[in-house]
């Protein structure tokens, strides 16, 4: 019965440091790998003026991966509460809200950046020289947007359900691809800045496909339709977790 439930219920905190410290270190680690992949790649397939352009997008990329663990890991911290109190239901309903919140922020935030593309270009310090080239790049990493903020967002809910290993293995099979990628799509059929950007986001389609997979593979928790119900009170508790200040006073939301 233990093997089919959450280890973090009755395993002993050393074991559990150990299983669970290594992936979510690889985790980290091979997420900051796209940027660097990219500017590798960029580097000696478009050379500078490309990287210029890599830089100038990267603000938009933190602030969707910025936001997506806001949801993500006060989601975490809602639903490892909620499981602690019993309370599975809630736990499922605070996963379910947290995705229905993902995919909302992310489209929004793809169809605000795409509107006003050139404008931030030009705010986070594109010139005329790498205008071209950090609209090219932007416009493919920004429709990626909620692919990135969910797989990054749910990585750690993953690991709170007590599958690290998986967490890993999704966020490396997307950087995998990534780096396997550009290369192919940069200097074989030489698309340069956009063969970038389009390796980039289908590495995270891939990592968001994968993580997608787990919603079915819940140890904890069972979601149903109505899980996915957006609830004001459940959103907006969820989001606030993410805030230490707002964790301290923590209250169920309705």
């Amino acid at each position: 019965m233990q093997a089919e439930t959450n280890p973090l219920g009755y395993a002993p905190v050393g074991k559990l440091l150990g299983t669970f410290a290594v992936p979510s270190i690889i985790s980290m680690v091979v997420s900051t790998l796209y940027n660097i992949v990219d500017q590798i790649f960029i580097g000696r397939g478009v050379g500078y003026l490309g990287n210029g352009a890599t830089n100038v997008i990267q603000p938009l990329t933190v602030i969707a991966l910025a936001l997506g663990l806001m949801i993500g890991d006060g989601a975490t911290a809602y639903f490892s509460l909620c499981l602690g109190q019993g309370e599975k239901e809630n736990a499922a309903r605070g996963v379910g809200n947290a995705i229905t919140l993902t995919a909302a922020v992310g489209v929004l935030l793809t169809v605000l950046s795409l509107i006003f593309l050139k404008p931030l270009c030009v705010l986070f310090g594109a010139t005329d020289a790498i205008m071209q080239y950090s609209l090219e790049y932007g416009f493919i990493i920004v429709l990626g947007f909620p692919f990135y903020m969910f797989s990054m967002g749910f990585n750690s809910i993953l690991r709170a359900d007590g599958s690290p290993v998986f967490a890993m293995i999704a966020t490396l099979s997307g950087a995998i691809l990534n780096t396997i990628l550009d290369p192919i799509f940069i200097f074989v059929f030489q698309m340069g800045v956009t063969g970038a950007a389009i390796a980039t986001v289908l590495g995270q389609v891939v990592s968001c496909g994968i993580t997608l997979v787990y919603l079915r593979r819940f140890r904890s928790i069972t979601l149903k339709k109505d899980c996915f119900k957006p609830r004001r009170g459940l959103c907006r508790g969820c989001a606030a977790l993410a805030s230490p200040v707002s964790a301290c006073s923590w209250q169920p939301p309705l």
